[in-house]
C-alpha cells in the first residue's frame, strides 16, 4: 500500500515515544510505501486536494527517517490518508480537516474521517456514555460551575480544546485561586469549559486504552501522576505502567468501540480513571511505544493490519 500521514514536522516528532513514528516504522517494515506531509501543506486545485509528500527510508534509531524525495501528489491516489497532526483544534486544524474532506470526497480513504475529527470534540465526545461517566458539568458561567463545586466538594476543570494536560486544574470548595482560575479558563465567561467530579482513583494511574477499527487494544497504559500533581499525562511529569485491562476497563471499551467505528473513528484513545470514562481522544491518539516495549504487544503492527484489512474493505466495495 502507499500510506500518506499527515503529522507535525518530522523533525518535531520523539522517536523513542512517538505512536506516528511506530506507525511509520510497522508500515515500512511491512513493506508499504510511507510517505508525510503537514497540515499546513494540504491544498486544493480545481476540486482536488494535494499535497507536496516527502518519500521516506524509515529505520530504528534516533535517525529514524530520510527523505528520498518529495513531490505533490493528490491524495485520492493513496491507499490510506493517516492524520496524525496533534491539538489544540483550532482553525487551522479545522480547516485541515476540511481539505481533508475535499480529499475523501475525492476518494481518498481518510483516518479519522474528517467529519468525526470535527463532530467529537475528545472531552464532549463521553457525554455519548453517560452510564461510564462521573458527575460532568459544561458551562462558561462561574457561578453555575460553583454551584457545581458546591455540590462535588472537590472537582477538576479543564478546556474542551487542549491536550497533554494542558489547562487542568484540581479546584475545592475554600480553593483562594478558584475564582482566576475560571475566570482564565472560561475568558471571563466567553467559552465553556469541562468540570468534572474529582476521582481519588487518579493516584493509580489515568489509563489510556486503544481501539482500532473496532478493535480493542488488549493492554491500557496507566499513567501516573508524580507526587503532588494532579495530571497522570506523560507530557506533565507522569510514570507509564502497561496493565491488562481489567472487567471495567473492557465493557467501557467493547461499549464504545462499535460507535466509534460507525462514526468513521479508525483510531481512537480513551481515557479511564478508576470505573469512569473520562475523555474520547480521535486526532492523535499515543501509547503505542510504551503499551509494546512493557507488554510484547505489537499495537504499531496491529494498527498497520488493520489499515490492510480496511484497504481491502474498500477494494471489495
Amino acid at each position: 500500500m502507499r500510506l500518506l500521514f499527515v503529522v507535525d514536522p518530522l523533525t518535531s516528532l520523539k522517536p523513542y515515544k512517538d505512536s506516528s513514528v511506530a506507525m511509520m516504522r510497522a508500515a515500512a517494515a511491512r513493506g508499504h510505501d510511507v510517505l508525510a506531509c503537514e497540515a499546513r501543506q494540504l491544498f486544493v486545485r480545481d476540486g482536488i486536494a494535494h499535497a507536496p509528500c516527502a518519500t521516506l527510508d524509515v529505520a530504528a534509531g534516533d535517525d529514524w527517517f530520510r527523505v528520498a524525495h518529495t513531490e505533490v501528489r493528490r491524495l485520492k491516489d493513496f491507499n490510506a490518508v493517516v492524520m496524525r497532526t496533534d491539538p489544540p483544534v483550532d482553525t487551522d486544524y479545522l480547516l485541515a480537516t476540511h481539505l481533508l474532506g475535499v480529499a475523501e470526497a475525492n476518494g481518498a480513504h481518510v483516518l479519522n474521517r474528517p467529519a468525526a475529527l470535527r463532530d467529537f470534540n475528545e472531552k464532549l465526545a463521553i457525554l455519548n456514555f453517560p452510564q461510564f461517566v462521573a458527575p460532568t458539568l459544561v458551562s462558561a458561567d462561574a457561578a453555575t460551575i460553583g454551584d457545581f463545586l458546591a455540590e462535588q466538594d472537590h472537582i477538576i476543570v479543564k478546556p474542551l480544546t487542549e491536550m497533554g494536560g494542558s489547562g487542568v486544574f484540581r479546584l475545592t470548595r475554600n480553593d483562594a485561586n478558584r475564582n482566576a482560575i475560571l475566570e482564565t479558563l472560561t475568558r471571563h465567561g466567553t467559552r465553556a469549559i469541562m468540570a468534572q467530579r474529582y476521582l481519588p482513583a487518579i493516584s493509580e494511574g489515568d489509563k489510556r486504552i486503544l481501539l482500532i477499527d473496532g478493535e480493542v487494544v488488549p493492554w491500557a497504559l496507566a499513567r501516573i501522576p508524580q507526587a503532588g500533581e494532579t495530571r497522570g499525562n506523560l507530557a506533565a511529569g507522569g510514570t507509564a505502567r502497561a496493565q491488562p485491562l481489567s472487567e471495567r476497563d473492557r465493557r467501557i471499551a467493547e461499549a464504545v468501540a462499535p460507535w466509534a467505528k460507525e462514526q468513521g473513528i479508525f483510531l481512537a484513545g480513551l481515557d479511564v480513571i478508576g470505573d469512569c470514562l473520562t475523555e474520547i481522544n480521535v486526532t492523535s491518539p499515543t501509547g503505542f511505544q510504551e503499551i509494546t516495549a512493557q507488554s510484547g504487544h505489537d499495537v504499531a503492527g496491529q494498527f498497520v493490519a488493520a489499515l490492510e484489512r480496511s484497504f481491502a474493505r474498500v477494494v471489495r466495495a
